[in-house]
């Protein structure tokens, strides 16, 4: 293998660049040419490569986002805008492909390797931590220290007013954020999609846990069938007349920053394995962690299993209903 592509795709997360240093230098180190595909599977369908060495991956350990640059693409759905891609990647040679993502890049990998017969790694960089097969995904560690510093300064104002603040964080389909945000921060209570939210039962909770209390603080998943924290407030809100609530939504701040020593160990560790694997022969193969130990899962495995099936509400209630 003489040339392998690496490409960063969907939301960003703290560590990227930390993959993206390991595998263009542990490329360069087995004497492969690493190319770095801008702006995600959009430059891979416009052929946007740059030849990468070890000075475009200097001073970028510690840097949050993606050098490579990340974009939706959803034309790459269509089957002719991945002829091109692929007509890009045979014109440059690029005789492998590692793809730092989620489940929707993964996808795109998967069909695209199916479709060229080219072989792909996928290293997962999401801070949702959502991906079946690993404990957990890079910038995951960086992500849950921002929030918990994020609620921590909320709590002084909340306590210096007697509020009750509900802090929206993100996670569509996934509450590791929010759960493990709430028990770092003390949250006095947690929403999150994979439970069922009861409006009446978290104001009823909410009173009796403000009895002598100056504050309190509920984490919400953006994911809550209930829907984010203005809408939990705004249906609270009857139930909670006499008491002061405010509403926080931390958005896009979660995904930035400088990735915390977790991250940056993960992503470099993860890095050189994937280059690793495809010198192996290796394909359609996600890298996980278990037990601080690297393993490789199928990556058709990676996007159809959830990390935590979510329980359907009808299934959940017939269970509750025969208890």
């Amino acid at each position: 293998m003489k040339k392998i592509g690496i490409l960063t795709s969907g939301g960003d997360a703290p560590g990227m660049n930390a993959a993206i240093r390991a595998i263009t230098k542990t490329a360069i180190h087995y004497g492969i040419q690493p190319i770095g595909v801008l702006d995600g599977f959009e430059g891979l369908m416009n052929g946007w490569f740059k030849n990468m060495n070890y000075e475009d991956v200097d001073n970028i350990i510690q840097r949050g986002g993606t050098v490579l640059g990340s974009a939706r693409a959803p034309k790459f759905k269509e089957k002719e805008a991945r002829k091109e891609a692929i007509e890009h990647l045979e014109k440059a040679e690029i005789e492998g492909l590692i793809v730092i993502g989620g489940d929707g890049s993964f996808t795109g990998a998967h069909v695209l390797s199916s479709e060229m017969n080219i072989p792909v790694i996928g290293i997962p960089g999401t801070i949702d931590n959502d991906l079946y097969g690993t404990e957990t995904t890079i910038g995951y560690d960086t992500a849950l220290n921002t929030i918990v510093e994020a609620i921590d300064k909320i709590r002084d104002t909340a306590t210096s007013h007697k509020r009750i603040f509900f802090v929206e964080v993100m996670g569509r389909n996934s509450g590791f954020l929010a759960l493990n945000s709430a028990i770092a921060s003390g949250a006095e209570s947690v929403l999150i999609p994979e439970t069922i939210s009861d409006i009446e039962a978290i104001a009823l909770q909410i009173k009796n846990q403000n009895k002598g209390r100056r504050s309190s603080i509920i984490i919400v998943a953006e994911g809550d069938e209930e829907g984010g924290a203005m809408d939990i407030m705004r249906k609270v809100k009857p139930h909670l007349k006499d008491y002061e609530l405010r509403t926080t939504i931390l958005g896009h701040i979660q995904r930035g920053g400088s990735p915390s020593f977790y991250d940056r160990s993960l992503a470099t560790r993860s890095g050189i394995k994937a280059v690793e694997l495809l010198m192996e022969g290796n394909t359609k193969k996600m890298i996980g962690i278990k037990s601080d130990e690297l393993v490789t899962i199928d990556l058709k495995d990676a996007i159809d299993k959830n990390a935590f099936p979510k329980i359907e509400k009808e299934e959940l209630l017939a269970k509750l209903l025969t208890k």
